[in-house]
């Protein structure tokens, strides 16, 4: 699960409390060099002596050779990166670092969908399925029923379909993440000097002569915050 978000693999991680890494679609990692995965699972290994690794179905996928294959529901088929992933962390360690390594390699895909459910899900599914039942009563079709801001609703398929659901990596929910479990951003020295050289954008804060000169000469920085600048008192 999660072929093109991460968002079922990001909230098992902040329950669990007990990961060290969370690989989704929308956050791009790379296994080798400074700053990459292999680096961060030796750095843990050393320090813990184990290591916890969370990764969604779709992560990972442009690390993979392409495959221009479709399964029966017409959806692109895509290669297991968990076995992907579990190989080259054993061919790494075995033979470029000679490190004893016990790898166990867990697959959810039954365990998601079989769980019991409780008294909130049997009682969530009795609103869902009354409400589609009043919807179809009152004539409407192409819709479906959901929980939007605390009521039953009927969403039409349009608007469900019209854009995927992501998992945004500057919000705070990802920096949460990020704080659980202390791993890098794994973003590459190529793409993080791209990002330095990068212009910030105009902001309203900033046009409206948000610029700050510190009383040290030469010092000059801009506000980015409506908390102010600790330095002059803007």
């Amino acid at each position: 699960m999660g072929r093109y978000s991460g968002f079922i693999a990001m909230y098992a991680t902040l329950a669990s409390r007990d990961v060290d890494c969370c690989l989704i679609p929308e956050s791009p990692f790379y296994l080798e060099g400074e700053g990459g995965l292999f680096e961060y699972i030796e750095t843990c290994l050393k320090e813990n002596g184990h290591m916890v690794i969370v990764i969604a179905e779709g992560a990972g996928q442009e690390l993979l050779a392409a495959k221009n294959e479709q399964d029966a529901s017409g959806n692109r088929l895509l290669q297991d990166v968990g076995l992907w992933i579990s190989q080259k962390i054993k061919d790494h360690f075995a033979n470029q670092l000679k490190m004893l390594l016990t790898l166990k390699y867990i697959d959810p895909t039954y365990m998601v969908r079989a769980i019991p459910s409780n008294a909130s899900d049997n009682v969530y599914c009795t609103l869902l399925a009354q409400s589609a039942v009043h919807g179809a009563m009152a004539g409407y079709t192409g819709f479906t029923t959901g929980l939007v801001n605390g009521r039953h609703t009927f969403i039409p398929f349009n608007r469900i379909t019209e854009r995927q659901n992501k998992v945004v990596t500057t919000d705070r929910m990802w920096a949460r993440l990020l704080s659980s479990t202390n791993q890098p951003s794994f973003i590459s020295p190529k793409e993080a000097a791209e990002i330095r050289k990068q212009k910030m954008p105009a902001t309203q804060l900033l046009d409206d002569g948000g610029d700050c000169y510190d009383e040290k000469p030469g010092t000059y920085f801009k506000v980015t915050s409506v908390i102010g600048c600790l330095s002059c008192g803007q």
